[in-house]
């Protein structure tokens, strides 16, 4: 549906987007061409808040950091894009609503209001962030009707499409796995740069690959539950083997020997073990929500969807069924502002808009809230 705006001519809709949920700052530009039904991504800019290690992201310091570096990335992103009159060129300004941490999502959002306001009062288009990243994960994949697996900081979620809404079937029942990996990674004391999921990645690789000593799979809580997860006893778990390993290093650092039968646990052992665990459950929810729908495609979204040993296993079990996984590297996987761009357009091409005394956000939106128009 082609829509324009006044002053503007008659073209590819463009749409800057916003999002800034948890640490993340990101913005970008996306052109959707109503004749052709192409989608370009023409810029995407990001700047991430990075805590010391040991220490998680505070809302009012993130907060701090979104204010400091948004008019900056803005005009980086507009510049990237080709975008020199966005009062003439954009079709409307999207804005991250929810869900995320409180302090973070205010700041972007008024920064977001500042600009559309300042552009010749933009139509603003509020986004569910989850809906976002699955929006962006169909673009740059092509998944036609997939199974989702959402799995961020703050989310953790199986998604399949019916009847104009993104169904959850299941889900965590405390915390996400992203922030279950986050927190352990503040237990090891591991750098949060460029992001601690990783860095416990990179640990996990390194004990499968470690010469002379396969890695050690320690038993860890498995907690699923129907179609949902439970992550908190597993870390719970997790951090006493982390605190059994620096007793260890102590009495070794002393000049005392483990007694026979005592296992030397290492970091690189702890984030395999992690990892297999947390991600064999996650593995095991999406296959049932697969047999359920009927569905041979699998696309997994959100930060820890970029972790390759999770999509390496997804695989092997997509495979088994004949079907296919789907999932993009760090550039869309990561939150960012071209996936707000992109499911913001989505939404104002069918109509929608949010008023300026409505354009607030919350923390909690869940992803089965959002009318998904644009799809049949």
């Amino acid at each position: 549906m082609s829509q324009t705006t006044p002053g503007r001519r008659p073209g590819p809709l463009l749409a800057l987007g916003c999002e800034g949920s948890a640490n993340k700052l990101g913005i970008g530009v996306v052109s959707h061409d109503p004749a052709t039904g192409r989608t370009e991504v023409l810029s995407n800019v990001r700047h991430t808040f990075v805590s010391p290690p040991g220490t998680g992201f505070l809302p009012k310091d993130t907060a701090r950091h979104h204010r400091a570096h948004f008019a900056a990335l803005a005009r980086r992103a507009l510049a990237d894009a080709g975008v020199d009159r966005p009062a003439e060129q954009l079709s409307c300004v999207c804005y991250t609503r929810g869900p995320g941490m409180g302090a973070p999502l205010q700041a972007v959002a008024v920064g977001a209001r500042a600009l559309a306001l300042l552009w010749g009062r933009l139509p603003l288009v509020a986004v569910n962030h989850c809906v976002g990243h699955i929006e962006m994960g169909r673009a740059v994949t092509g998944a036609a009707d997939p199974v989702v697996l959402y799995v961020s900081g703050g989310n953790t979620q199986v998604i399949a499409y019916a009847e104009r809404r993104y169904r959850i079937f299941g889900e965590t029942l405390d915390i996400a796995v992203g922030n279950c990996l986050d927190r352990f990674a503040r237990a090891l004391r591991l750098s949060n740069d460029p992001a601690p999921g990783y860095n416990i990645e990179l640990r996990a690789r390194a004990a499968a690959a470690r010469p002379g000593r396969p890695p050690l799979l320690l038993d860890l809580p498995y907690a699923v539950k129907g179609m949902d997860c439970s992550f908190s006893g597993i870390l719970s778990a997790a951090e006493l083997l982390a605190a059994r390993m620096r007793d260890q290093d102590a009495r070794l650092a002393a000049g005392e020997t483990l007694p026979d039968g005592e296992e030397r646990l290492t970091p690189e052992d702890l984030c395999f073990s992690l990892q297999e665990t947390v991600f064999a459950m996650l593995v095991e929810i999406t296959e049932r929500a697969m047999a359920h729908v009927g569905s041979g495609q699998v696309l997994i979204v959100g930060g820890v969807g970029c972790n390759e040993r999770l999509q390496e296993m997804m695989g092997q079990m997509a495979r088994a069924r004949g079907g296919s996984v789907y999932a993009t590297d760090e550039r869309f996987c990561i939150d960012n502002g071209i996936m707000i761009a992109h499911a913001g357009l989505l939404a104002f091409e069918t109509g929608f808009r949010t008023p300026l005394e409505e354009s607030t956000c919350t923390q909690r939106f869940r992803t089965d809230e959002v009318y998904v128009k644009w799809r049949d």
